[in-house]
């Protein structure tokens, strides 16, 4: 029996390898690169022109062009990758099935420029909303509830319109690619002219090497090496931070956000020893460095009680609840009179220089309910954070000060697997969204009305309980009907600076703000009449949503308020320069209301005893500085707008990656520092 080839491998073997096909293949190739080059630095220059007023006021024409050029620069990866999706493939085509070939390579660009043009549209919405190219968020929002994420696409940033768009824009742009692909004009160049056998040689040499150079530009970035590559760690050279963002075209940004978060899954974002844990953990907690037990460095003793041990206790994690409203510059704008009027009483305090514990809600849970700073780990999917409680939550301490402890979220128990994950961690009861019945809200929550009026039923002034509330009203899609609610938007829209009178988008943002600082200053009052022996802290889950300035200072873009009222609370009660985060909470709690002597674990400490410093994911800051914590040196700005005001370099540095270290390795590799467990890491 004689062997039958196969039709594609007969077809394979008959090909005949020219001078031609190859030219062809490799023009058509440079074509494609070309175009999508192109086509990302028409995007990026869009981009700019469209979201200019994010630029800093001191940028100008060089800042904007380097921006371009470096862009270009990067894209040519972006460009080359692209390429090769489409080139390999219709390569591979032309000797297998030939007849298909042309189709198949149309539709494999039609797919990739749909998919840049979707990305294209959707920047802008995410830009404004994060000020940020596409970044970790995006892996956030997949643990997050996703049809809550699809109805906010819908009805706040109008996402069939916008797709639609995305749309008739990749069909547009392919149609243009098709048209070039069509050109034939060096083609036909190639066959019309004769020349000697050494200068046609000496062009096919010419052309290869230049190809060549195309491809090592793809590859290293608009450079010829690695030693002088552009890449999204090293393109942001601008001085302005919209324009560094814009450098990174849209496949990039996406590369960007999912390299940090590999890094942040593997742990590799943070580069400890133990012994380096050890030395900080010691210099943390002001002991001798002589055990590799974390749990001995986490353990502190309360020094008295400051007030009459209250019976309730009630933190609430309110909704992007920023703290810049509550600024001097802002007090004309008529968005946040609760919060004012109640940090004016008597039985009130309120330190102005607070961060959260993350970008998004889940880290300032987590804050909360184990008092971890937010190191490259997420707790709430972590198998260790569901075995039992870590030393440091806060549910099992306040057991042991006799409260029953309960969580009330405003959502739904299954959004980051919130009811179990803060039963796990000791919370007595969790009460949500589905324990209220059918109730006003939006896809992410109960109205922030509703909640407090669930929690205020629950509370009983005889029983002592501990209370952690989040809310969600100041949520996007940001649906509520404000003017149902009473929201005065003319005399908000009077208060703006003239060029911001018009924003209907921010006019709709500052309205649920006011409605979040409403209904806490009358859901406070109620606590007061009914329960009049209550301690209360109230502090924004996390800033950084939106802001009147398109370029904020740091701290008016991710600063949060730290507000603590009730009996026995008076100012004064808090350090006159305090500074924290969200880890600080708890210990404050325990050094406010715990007998002398009663011992607890934390990683924070007390901003009524010894706490000047905050440092969360990204910032540190005191009572006059805020800084970036990754860059070195550390660089200060001014808290007011003045000076830039000077720290304490090694003792910045050595509280932030104390702080960091702890709350990577307690969590996930236990209380003893065993560097065998690191073995296979990096």
């Amino acid at each position: 029996m004689m062997f039958s080839m196969p039709a594609w491998l007969s077809r394979f073997t008959r090909s005949r390898f020219t001078w031609k096909t190859l030219y062809t293949g490799i023009l058509e190739g440079l074509k494609v690169f070309a175009f999508y080059l192109a086509v990302l630095s028409a995007f990026r220059g869009f981009f700019i022109a469209w979201l200019a007023p994010y630029m800093g006021a001191s940028t100008g024409g060089h800042d904007i062009f380097l921006a371009l050029w470096r862009g270009f620069r990067l894209s040519m990866q972006t460009a080359g990758a692209l390429t090769l999706v489409s080139f390999v493939p219709g390569l591979l085509l032309h000797y297998l099935w030939p007849r298909w070939e042309r189709r198949i390579v149309l539709a494999l660009n039609g797919v990739l420029l749909s998919v840049l043009s979707i990305l294209f549209v959707a920047s802008f919405p995410f830009y404004r909303q994060f000020h940020a190219n596409f970044n970790q968020m995006l892996f956030t929002g997949a643990n997050d509830d996703i049809y809550a994420l699809l109805i906010t696409m819908v009805q706040q940033y109008y996402l069939p319109v916008r797709l639609a768009g995305a749309l008739l824009l990749a069909y547009v742009l392919w149609r243009g690619l098709r048209a070039l692909l069509r050109c034939s004009w060096l083609e036909d160049c190639m066959d019309g002219v004769r020349l000697p056998a050494p200068v046609r040689w000496l062009g096919r040499l010419a052309f290869l090497y230049l190809t060549y150079i195309a491809v090592l530009l793809g590859i290293f970035g608009g450079s010829l090496g690695w030693q002088t590559a552009v890449n999204w760690e090293n393109a942001g050279v601008t001085k302005d931070e919209f324009l560094n963002e814009a450098i990174l075209d849209n496949v990039q940004a996406i590369y960007r956000a999912y390299n940090l978060n590999e890094r942040m899954l593997a742990c590799n974002g943070l580069d400890f020893t133990t012994e380096d844990i050890r030395n900080l953990a010691a210099r943390l907690s002001g002991k001798p460095a002589d055990t590799d037990d974390l749990d001995v460095y986490l353990t502190k003793e309360a020094q008295g009680p400051q007030v009459e041990k209250p019976k309730q206790v009630i933190v609430i994690l309110s909704e992007s609840f920023a703290n810049w409203p509550l600024l001097d510059k802002y007090e004309d704008i008529p968005i946040s009179h609760g919060m004012r009027s109640l940090i004016a009483e008597d039985d009130t305090d309120y330190c102005p220089t607070f961060l959260p514990n993350g970008a998004s809600t889940v880290s300032a849970v987590t804050g909360v309910v184990t008092d971890f700073a937010d190191a490259n780990l997420y707790l709430t999917t972590m198998p260790e954070s569901f075995a039992a409680p870590y030393p440091t939550a806060s549910a099992p301490q306040m057991e042991k000060l006799g409260y029953t402890t309960n969580f009330w979220y405003a959502g739904s128990s299954t959004w980051e697997r919130i009811g179990a994950f803060t039963q796990a961690q000791g919370f007595d009861h969790f009460y949500s969204r589905g324990d209220f019945g059918d109730v006003p809200g939006s896809v992410w929550g109960c109205e922030d009305e509703v909640l407090y009026e669930k929690v205020l039923d629950g509370l009983d002034p005889d029983t002592p309980s501990f209370n952690v509330l989040l809310n969600a009203s100041n949520h996007s899609p940001y649906d509520l009907d404000l003017e149902a609610k009473g929201f005065d938007k003319e005399a908000v829209r009077a208060a703006l600076p003239e060029d911001h009178q018009q924003d209907e988008e921010l006019l709709k943002e500052l309205g649920h703000y006011w409605y979040a600082d409403r209904e806490l200053a009358k859901f406070v009052k109620a606590v007061k009449e009914k329960c009049p022996e209550s301690l209360i802290v109230i502090v924004g889950d996390h800033g950084d949503r939106y802001n009147i300035d398109k370029t904020p200072t740091m701290y008016e873009r991710y600063g949060i308020p730290f507000i603590i009222t009730g009996k026995g609370i008076h100012k004064g009660t808090l350090l006159p320069d305090a500074a924290g985060s969200q880890i600080d909470i708890m210990p404050t709690i325990y050094e406010l209301i715990a007998p002398k002597g009663f011992s607890y674990m934390a990683v924070g400490s007390s901003l009524t005893r010894t706490n000047r410093q905050g440092v969360n994911y990204g910032f540190f800051i005191t009572r006059h500085a805020i800084g970036k914590a990754d860059t070195v040196p550390l660089v200060p700005e001014s808290v007011d707008g003045g000076e830039p005001p000077t720290i304490d370099q090694q003792a910045m540095e050595d509280y932030i990656n104390g702080v960091r270290s702890i709350s990577w390795w307690r969590p996930k590799y236990g209380a003893i520092l065993d560097a065998s467990k690191l073995e296979g890491r990096r």
